[in-house]
């Protein structure tokens, strides 16, 4: 019974499924796993050193450095919006995009966002998240995007989505078919393929982008920006601004131009 598996079953289970799989997969199942134990009962204990042990084992063997999605930052955001044009797919992806990024949403969250969720406001978007990922007990949060008053501002995007689909309520992005028909609730993965897509299309490598690229390209231009830790994780809510501070130093990296300075 997997709801019952001692740290030493839960060892042998990750070190049989090493071969097959790579290390960032193997990680989630010990995560899903101690929640189940915790709904049943007795907790496991996933700090035990016969999950831990193997853990670092494997990290030894494959590398600590584990792949991370490319953030797509403003100027490679504004690349791939110059490629959109006014086809109901474009509008919508240009909406999900803008959205996404300002908002620093996980794709799940984009996925289930209803119309009833964001709010157009004179000020701009109130954007409810009604499930939170890192909440243990579910709670959501509200999120403000504010109107820029440029091109690419996601209050004026998301507005044209709408007014181009009469969409009311229910799924506020939904899938588009090449013949411009509306369909239904986009899924978590076809946001992150539409990030790929679009990505791609601009000239990126759209192998190195993710659903998540959006979520980390708002944190890394905030901290090129200058955006204060703070200021970026009330946005971002980053538990931990340990996680966070990887962001920030990715956005301060070329800050200063040490090749420039050494006379290269």
């Amino acid at each position: 019974d997997p709801g019952a598996a001692a740290p030493a079953v839960a060892g042998l289970c990750l070190a049989g499924c090493a071969d097959r799989l790579s290390l960032a997969p193997l990680v989630g199942p010990v995560s899903s796993l101690a929640a189940r134990h915790r709904r049943a009962g007795p907790g496991l204990d996933v700090r035990h050193p016969a999950v831990t042990d193997v853990l670092a084992g494997l990290r030894r063997e494959r590398g600590s450095a584990q792949r991370r999605a490319e953030a797509l930052t403003v100027p490679r955001l504004k690349q791939v919006l110059a490629g959109l044009g006014d086809g109901l797919a474009d509008r919508r992806d240009r909406a999900l995009l803008l959205v996404g990024t300002a908002a620093a949403l996980r794709r799940s969250e984009l996925a289930a966002l209803d119309v009833a969720d964001i709010a157009v406001l004179p000020e701009g978007l109130r954007v409810t998240i009604r499930r939170s990922k890192t909440a243990a007990e579910g709670r959501g949060a509200v999120l403000a995007v504010g109107r820029t008053g440029q091109a690419t501002c996601p209050a004026a995007a998301y507005t044209a989505w709408l007014a181009a689909t009469g969409i009311a309520e229910g799924a506020a992005f939904r899938a588009v078919d090449r013949h411009g028909r509306l369909g239904g609730r986009l899924s978590g993965n076809a946001v992150a393929l539409i990030v790929q897509r679009r990505a791609g299309a601009a000239g990126l490598d759209a192998a190195a982008y993710a659903g998540h690229s959006m979520r980390a390209g708002f944190a890394t231009s905030a901290a090129h920006a200058g955006v204060g830790e703070i200021r970026i994780a009330h946005q971002t809510r980053h538990a931990s601004l340990s996680t966070l501070r990887r962001y920030v130093r990715e956005g301060a990296l070329f800050a200063d131009n040490l090749a420039v300075e050494i006379g290269l």
